[in-house]
């Protein structure tokens, strides 16, 4: 520190000045604040424009996550949607189709979606949507195996349900009123209608759904029209209906995919379409849900729609 010197008149000579300590004090206090100031400028611009090694690493462990969360949020309403829709589907094939309860599955019990995000770090959330994501793979792999040991059971059968496309190439545009209550074209009013419309050109073949035997051949301008009946054996009876020409007698034995007639627009038909039911022990049965195992899930649910959602009938 510099020393201070005046003159003295008197003596006719330089003195040294004396400091006081609260001068002392002052200085002292005005270097540590500057100095402190001047630090935490420093470290608020490190911080702002400089990254440490450690905080790379985790921006770049958090940016990881994020997609991943992300990823996982998606894949979890996809496996949620699709195996609820598995589950409303499969209680009714199994029921028509294989005469037992599906496979019990509470998806929505696992499925619980993350609420509160701000309460936790994403790799917590990922790690427990993961873990939700196997439960549900899980027993998705369950119902899966379900249906196997079914078509496995089913193989040990002399016949098979009736799981085949009466026509070729079905859409869902060739979709008409399925099985239910609706309006009839002809009475003007609602009533039961026991099968599935197709619509299709006349002459478009019409072949058997499983192997067995033909039961009756009806031909008829009222009613259904020309009718062939094949009984498939265990209960099982397909009918055929609003035929033109008819390519089997009573009798026959038929294979699955034999041709047994042509589209037409015989009996009471408002167009020209097949009028195909499925019947089990005397109950007619929805036969959308036999053709599930010949048609993709998006034709399988573009039919099934159409089919509930057709309210006119075409006969």
């Amino acid at each position: 520190m510099a020393k201070r010197y005046i003159f003295d008149k008197e003596s006719v000579s330089f003195r040294k000045v004396g400091q006081s300590v609260w001068s002392v004090l002052w200085k002292v206090f005005k270097w540590v604040s500057g100095a402190i100031a001047l630090a935490v400028v420093y470290y608020i611009v490190f911080s702002l424009f400089f990254n440490t090694d450690v905080e790379k690493q985790l921006s770049r462990e958090n940016s990881a996550y994020r997609r991943e969360y992300k990823q996982l949020r998606e894949r979890q309403k996809l496996l949620s949607d699709v195996v609820l829709h598995l589950r409303s589907r499969d209680d009714e094939i199994y029921r028509q189709i294989f005469h037992s309860a599906s496979p019990e599955v509470d998806p929505a019990g696992i499925l619980v979606a993350e609420t509160d995000t701000d309460a936790q770090d994403y790799s917590s959330m990922v790690l427990s949507n993961r873990g939700r994501l196997d439960s549900v793979e899980s027993r998705t792999a369950r119902i899966e195996a379900a249906f196997q040991a079914a078509f496995a059971r089913l193989s040990k059968k002399d016949t098979i349900p009736p799981m085949c496309l009466p026509v070729n190439k079905l859409s869902y545009v060739m979709t008409g009123a399925g099985i239910g209550m609706k309006y009839n074209p002809y009475y003007k009013v609602e009533s039961r209608h026991d099968g599935l419309d197709i619509i299709a050109p006349q002459g478009e073949p019409v072949y058997a759904t499983a192997a067995g035997v033909v039961d009756n051949v009806v031909h008829s301008a009222k009613g259904l029209g020309n009718v062939v009946t094949v009984n498939h054996g265990n209960g099982y009876v397909t009918r055929y209906a609003h035929l033109g020409q008819v390519r089997v007698i009573k009798g026959q034995k038929l294979r699955q995919g034999s041709l047994i007639a042509e589209v037409g627009i015989s009996g009471k038909s408002f167009a020209p379409h097949l009028h195909y039911e499925v019947i089990y022990k005397g109950e007619h049965l929805d036969p959308v849900n036999y053709f599930f195992a010949a048609l993709t899930p998006e034709q399988y649910a573009g039919i099934s729609y159409m089919a509930e959602h057709t309210a006119q009938s075409l006969d």
